[in-house]
């Protein structure tokens, strides 16, 4: 007996807000709604599918009515695949992200941010081609 990871629930005060945020993160859709709850992923489930191998999760996102109080237990992690991780963090403030300073850490390779509702994630490095991330004056970035 085994099973799937088949869901990732975010518990949120605006479900659409943040499922459009995290569309135009991940470049998902909306595969499911109803009152108080959106879902969304890269593809559209199916029993058969999820029981044949293990697929992406979905996002779901559901209305409860208290606010986040601490920092999060479980957060995701995005990899930039077209651009550097500073163009993403800069597209990613444009749709409402924010940064979130965690202190000093030497050496972190990552941006800490949270989405419109506060929950932290965060942006790792770039998986985009070194060509395709080339900087003023060549320099790569």
């Amino acid at each position: 007996m085994t099973s799937r990871f088949t869901e990732l629930v975010v518990d949120c005060h605006d479900p659409e807000r943040l499922a459009a945020f995290w569309c135009a993160v991940l470049d998902f859709r909306v595969i499911d709604r109803s009152e108080g709850k959106v879902e969304i992923g890269s593809w559209e489930p199916t029993v058969e599918e999820v029981r044949a191998r293990q697929m992406p999760p979905t996002l779901m996102f559901i209305r409860v009515p208290e606010g986040k109080t601490v920092k999060n237990r479980l957060h995701l992690d995005v990899s930039p695949i077209d651009g550097s991780t500073d163009d993403e963090v800069a597209r990613l403030l444009g749709l409402g992200a924010a940064r979130v300073d965690v202190g000093p850490e030497p050496g972190r390779s990552w941006v800490v941010m949270a989405d419109p509702e506060g929950n932290e994630f965060d942006v790792l490095r770039t998986l985009a081609p070194s060509d395709r991330h080339v900087g003023p004056g060549g320099q790569g970035s």
